[in-house]
């Protein structure tokens, strides 16, 4: 079988094209000759649930790709990659595939196309252009040549325009994250005159849910690992996942704590060291700053037959504004009590609010239909099989 090195050439070929994209028909034509081999079937859960179909309709091959988690197991092991005539190449296209499903589900609708096409630009952008509002605020207020007493963000901005401005983003990214989802939901779970057909157990959420949060599906299949810059496997996609998801859900947990001392306890900002609060933002923003950087160098590396390259630049637009709510979250805080920070504020702010508004469209709403995936695999491998195809 030939490596990935003697593949460059056709993957560069085939990555030139990406602006054509491969179809769902594309990827209903690679089920079909997947489903005649079923090499890859204990590979992931993707191919168990292909033998349950002989017809790949557009709701099937979306489930499909976001139960892919492009490990790259399936391309190294398959007779009929490139440069075979057949160039069965699944995780590419499945990441194809992907891409759509963000512009296709999204709400509204013409945002999921515009970062589609511009994820790395109008991150970038929008967080810049936020940050220049946030800092013209401040002046418009006088506060950007304020000393911060006792380092409180709330000298230089009221707590309740704080609240004004975030609120209202933060309920728009919920919005369209749960719109994106019940839509997508409803195309891959149709109707049925089966009753059973959309049973959900509890151990079959269970399933899911310590599925997605393991992320079981990016041990290529054996528990070794991805692939990434070649055939070879690694478990540092997987570690830096973890850290990154972590490191998010940290820095989130520190501002929920920190609004329950303030509405339920009355205790007023700026917490500090070892406050949980500061303790819960701290191990958070450095978790996410590493785990962000991380994912950033393995996907400069990353090998075009992989697939990355038809949402490399979505990627990378979420992975930035990743990097730099943590990096500017603590310069902000070692910054706290100089007079450079209501610049460092204004500058976090505005990233903060560029990734809530573009977490709808990009990586994270991938992760959200990918958990969807999953429970629907989870309730699927619990019915009867009346193909008898394969086996669970």
């Amino acid at each position: 079988m030939q490596t990935l090195e003697s593949l460059t050439d056709q993957a560069r070929a085939l990555a030139a094209g990406i602006d054509l994209g491969v179809s769902e028909t594309e990827v209903a034509r690679q089920m079909q000759i997947c489903n005649a081999c079923r090499y890859c079937e204990g590979f992931c859960a993707v191919f168990p649930a292909m033998t349950r179909r002989i017809e790949f309709g557009k709701a099937d091959v979306h489930y499909l790709a976001n139960l892919c988690h492009n490990c790259g197991a399936c391309l190294h092991a398959c007779q009929y990659a490139p440069p075979h005539e057949f160039a069965v190449n699944v995780p590419q296209a499945m990441a194809k595939v992907r891409l759509q499903t963000y512009s296709d589900y999204a709400w509204p609708a013409a945002l999921g196309a515009l970062y589609r096409r511009n994820g790395l630009t109008l991150a970038l952008a929008l967080a810049a252009a936020l940050a220049l509002f946030m800092m013209l605020v401040l002046g418009g207020s006088g506060a950007s040549g304020r000393a911060a007493p006792a380092a409180s963000f709330y000298a230089i901005l009221p707590h309740g325009l704080l609240v004004g401005l975030f609120a209202p983003v933060f309920l728009f990214a919920v919005l369209a994250l749960a719109l994106g989802l019940r839509r997508f939901w409803r195309e891959i779970t149709p109707s049925s005159s089966d009753p059973g057909a959309s049973t959900m157990s509890g151990v079959a959420v269970r399933e899911a849910s310590l599925n997605a949060l393991s992320l079981k599906y990016l041990d290529g299949g054996h528990g070794e690992g991805c692939n990434n810059k070649d055939d070879g496997w690694t478990l540092w996609r997987r570690r830096l996942h973890h850290l990154t998801a972590c490191g998010f859900v940290l820095c989130f947990a520190a501002t929920a704590v920190a609004t329950l001392y303030h509405y339920m306890l009355g205790w007023d900002a700026p917490y500090e060291l070892p406050s949980l609060p500061k303790l819960l933002g701290v191990l958070g923003g450095v978790a996410l700053l590493i785990g962000s950087a991380g994912l950033f160098a393995l996907n400069l590396r990353r090998h075009p037959l992989h697939g990355d390259a038809a949402q490399k630049d979505m990627d990378r637009g979420f992975i930035a504004l990743l990097f730099f709510s943590s990096a500017s979250g603590l310069a902000l805080w070692l910054a706290r009590s100089t007079g450079d920070m209501p610049l460092l504020l204004a500058m976090h702010l505005g990233v903060v609010m560029a990734l809530f508004l573009t977490l709808p469209y990009g990586k994270f709403a991938h992760g959200i239909f990918r958990g969807a995936a999953l429970l629907k695999w989870s309730i699927e491998r619990r019915q009867p099989d009346r193909l008898k195809l394969g086996s669970d």
